[in-house]
């Protein structure tokens, strides 16, 4: 498996594009007769264009995808419904499918109607822009862009067990309102395997599940989010190959959404081992992760084991804090603060000095061991400063 250039576009036969303005975006994509399977946001309050594409998507089928950024289209009653209908309509006719074959997305502030007339206009010009390049897939990035500070892509080539080379490509945006069951996080993978939507379902949830799921920016589940995963159409080649590949490319766009969070000045991976079950694993890690007592801990450069510990123990995972050990690491440097239940890092120890050293990092992973089990989990996030404050409480309603 290798990196390779191009993101969604890395994938022969898609098309994409972006248009942009003032604040606002429209991202295109255009796979014709393509595999396709998605997830969506659990909140129980969801957007127009979730509740669309929902729709569209059960027959396992899509030929495009249209996201617009700058207005969530959330909240807004049948009107947000038949806007987002008519945004299907106009990508549809222009590439002569049907409106059930376009999938829908929307980003931005909650509760106001979409401007369609300028969405319509952006519609219009990422029509005329479609291509297959390199250029083209940052330009569908940028296009949905909010708070983000740099758009998101990645692309990964793998060889499959049969011998076969493929390839997956991928766009996301998200800044903020991220938290596990993902977040104001849109993302659309493309890959040239053939397979059916079921495969495709099954290997997309897989994925999520260890990626998307498990960053926190903030800790608010969003209204909006969606992950859409396009193919050729065909099946019998999602192997274990294809799977890692996959695995490797939404982490790596998670980990790109936890470094761009909302006024981020550090990045964090939170790894707990030992646990008795996965789920423990996860919930402890993304407790930790979504701590604001740990995050702003982190932005205060402060070693503060007792946040960490004291975050699993209301996780719901089991532990036994004689046996547990928290280790902080910035990838040159390791230390254990607390070994196996007993405290290492605290005034005048060597310990603690060379936590606080690690801590002014800007890359930090903080290891937890249970000792209960052998299951392992990872989850991504950042530091709470002052700066999250300020985007959120300037952001207008």
């Amino acid at each position: 498996m290798k990196k390779i250039e191009g993101g969604i576009c890395a994938v022969e036969n898609v098309r994409a594009a972006g248009a942009c303005e003032d604040n606002y975006g429209v991202a295109l994509i255009h796979y014709p007769q393509s595999s396709a399977a998605a997830v969506f946001t659990r909140n129980k309050v969801q957007a127009a264009p979730i509740i669309i594409t929902r729709e569209s998507v059960k027959n396992g089928k899509l030929s495009a995808i249209v996201a617009n950024s700058g207005n969530a289209n959330c909240f807004t009653g049948e009107k947000g419904i038949e806007d987002a209908k008519e945004m299907t309509r106009q990508v549809a006719q222009d590439l002569d499918i049907l409106p059930e074959d376009v999938a829908v997305a929307s980003t931005g502030i909650i509760g106001r109607q979409l401007p369609l007339p300028l969405i319509n206009k952006l519609i219009t010009d990422a029509l005329r822009r479609l291509d297959n390049s390199p250029a083209a897939s940052r330009n569908a990035a940028e296009a949905i862009m909010t708070t983000d500070t740099y758009p998101k892509e990645f692309a990964v080539e793998t060889t499959l067990s049969n011998g076969k080379t493929v390839r997956i490509g991928g766009i996301c945006k998200g800044s903020g309102m991220i938290a596990p069951n993902m977040g104001t996080m849109l993302s659309f993978l493309t890959t040239d395997i053939e397979a059916s939507p079921a495969e495709l379902e099954e290997a997309l949830q897989k994925s999520v599940e260890k990626t998307f799921n498990m960053v926190v920016v903030d800790g608010d589940e969003s209204t909006n989010d969606i992950v859409v995963l396009l193919s050729r159409p065909g099946q019998g080649n999602l192997d274990e190959k294809f799977q890692e590949a996959l695995d490797y490319l939404c982490c790596e766009l998670t980990r790109m959404l936890a470094r761009d969070g909302e006024g981020a000045t550090k990045y964090m991976e939170v790894e707990v081992r030992g646990a008795e079950s996965l789920n423990d694993a996860r919930v402890a890690a993304r407790s930790v992760v979504k701590s604001p007592l740990v995050k702003t801990a982190l932005f205060g450069a402060d070693p503060n084991w007792g946040r960490i510990v004291a975050a699993v123990g209301y996780s719901g995972a089991s532990m036994n804090e004689k046996t547990v050990t928290v280790s902080l690491e910035d990838g040159e440097r390791r230390v254990a603060v607390v070994d196996q239940g007993e405290i290492k890092a605290f005034d005048g120890t060597e310990e603690l000095e060379l936590a606080e050293s690690i801590m002014e990092r800007e890359t930090i992973k903080i290891t937890v061991d249970l000792s209960l089990g052998t299951f392992t989990a990872t989850a991504y996030g950042c530091d709470l400063s002052y700066d999250y404050v300020s985007i959120n409480s300037e952001y207008s309603t």
